[in-house]
């Protein structure tokens, strides 16, 4: 059974729907940046090993990273992910863990990079929002994509609005990258292109998310 590590800095909302999605793999552990946050306790909650390795106890981006990735591999995981972890990673850190470290970023990417998505998605006027997937690169959310959602952005949609049915896309597609990591079916082309195996159809059409039957 594949082993993950997840890093979260706050509450955790999409650790949490990883955990409640039972996934056949096994969380070895939550670490954190931040001693305080919230998704610490739900995680001893439910048996799963925390630590904490603050940043602010580093003098560097670059001492931080390292403390970090020695936390995470005395795990020796296989898979490292991102869910709502507040800390640009450094270039030697993504590069330890390349083709196997995952994040999730509130918009369609690449549209909308960095921070504020849903105030920019309304700024821009645009009529489909959503959620991305994607395995982690040096450059800031511009990793092959996984799995997308979108939602329709509506008349009158205020940020936390929008910001909670993105959200709710987050708690879904989360779990099902991971769950398609761990059993071998996600293939990394050398054009940074993300082949999902067996979910194309005779005329080589790649849905995703995948259609519900």
């Amino acid at each position: 059974m594949k082993k993950i590590v997840i890093l979260i800095s706050g509450r955790g909302s999409n650790m949490q729907a990883i955990l409640a999605a039972r996934l056949p793999v096994t969380v070895a552990a939550v670490i954190s940046n931040e001693p305080r946050a919230a998704g610490l306790s739900f995680a001893r909650g439910h048996g799963v090993a925390t630590r904490v390795v603050e940043h602010r106890a580093y003098a560097d981006r670059t001492g931080f990273d390292a403390a970090l990735a020695r936390e995470i591999d005395a795990f020796a995981p296989d898979l490292v992910v991102l869910a709502g972890f507040m800390r640009i990673l450094g270039d030697d850190f993504v590069k330890h863990y390349a083709g196997r470290l995952l994040n999730i970023h509130p918009s369609l990417l690449p549209a909308f990079p960095g921070l504020h998505t849903h105030r920019r998605a309304l700024e821009a006027g645009v009529r489909i929002h959503g959620c991305t997937v994607h395995f982690v690169t040096p450059r800031l959310d511009h990793g092959p994509i996984i799995i997308q959602a979108a939602v329709p952005v509506l008349p009158g949609d205020s940020e936390d609005a929008l910001a909670g049915r993105v959200l709710e896309q987050e708690h879904r597609i989360y779990p099902q990258a991971i769950r398609w990591f761990c059993d071998g079916r996600l293939e990394i082309t050398p054009h940074a292109r993300v082949v999902l195996e067996a979910e194309r159809t005779a005329a080589g059409t790649l849905f995703a998310p995948a259609l519900e039957p």
